[in-house]
């Protein structure tokens, strides 16, 4: 996926296991009444979207639910561990049948692709972690279930078939980054993209009129209009791809 400030996969493997598929064992009652694992994961994620992953650490999700750091540990052993289940919260795939597209293959990958870049846009913080060795829990299993019984009837063989979801995934992840990291540059700056490029229009004109440029310079006035959806662009082209080989095998 990404590389970042935070690695996913750090803690220790086998009792973030058993806290993502339950199978473990479960803390007593604790001294706050309501405290459970599945409101501290919901309090870490709600501090990551407002304050970037760095926000997040014991102390602070402690604080944000209004008892002490030794708490927590009863319930997840520290951070690395923690992070891995936020990372499963928010991939839980959506259970609402409008999503499923319109039945074929190349909805779902649409739907995949789409579902993947707004989920990085919800939470941006995902941008700054290395998922290259994801923990499998149930709401990653249950996507990656749902996108390839959808995507089975390809007629691809299973590895192919997993390349072309990875293949969908690393194109938005890029996306994604761009998109979020673009919209961080806005906040920081004051400046918008628009004016960021307009402030360079002046030098660009002379630059362009010299002839070091020629294609450049013969570029239709609304080439770099914002209107143009890149995103939807790449997609499709990467979709129509996989359509030719698709075919092919169908034929073959």
């Amino acid at each position: 996926m990404t590389s970042g400030t935070e690695t996913s996969g750090a803690g220790d493997i086998n009792r973030t296991l058993e806290l993502l598929w339950d199978t473990g064992r479960r803390p007593g009652r604790g001294p706050k009444p309501g405290l459970t694992l599945e409101r501290i994961v919901e309090v870490a994620v709600e501090v990551a979207d407002r304050d970037g992953i760095a926000g997040v650490s014991m102390r602070r999700i402690a604080t944000e639910l209004g008892t002490g750091a030794m708490s927590l540990y009863r319930y997840v052993p520290g951070k690395a561990e923690l992070l891995d289940l936020m990372l499963d919260r928010v991939q839980r795939p959506s259970e609402d049948p409008a999503d499923l597209g319109d039945g074929s293959w190349r909805s779902a990958l649409e739907v995949m692709a789409r579902g993947t870049l707004a989920l990085y846009r919800r939470h941006p913080w995902l941008l700054d972690i290395n998922q290259s060795r994801p923990l499998l829990g149930p709401a990653a299993l249950d996507g990656m279930e749902k996108v390839l019984t959808r995507i089975r009837p390809m007629g691809l063989e299973d590895p192919e078939l997993v390349s072309a979801v990875i293949m969908v995934d690393g194109y938005v992840v890029g996306a994604a980054r761009t998109q979020v990291y673009q919209e961080a540059a806005e906040r920081t700056s004051g400046m918008t993209t628009a004016d960021f490029y307009a402030a360079q229009t002046p030098f660009l004109a002379n630059v362009m009129t010299s002839g070091r440029y020629p294609v450049l310079s013969s570029l239709a006035e609304d080439t770099w209009s914002p209107a143009f959806d890149h995103f939807e662009f790449g997609l499709q082209r990467i979709l129509d791809g996989l359509e030719v080989l698709v075919t092919t095998r169908s034929r073959a």
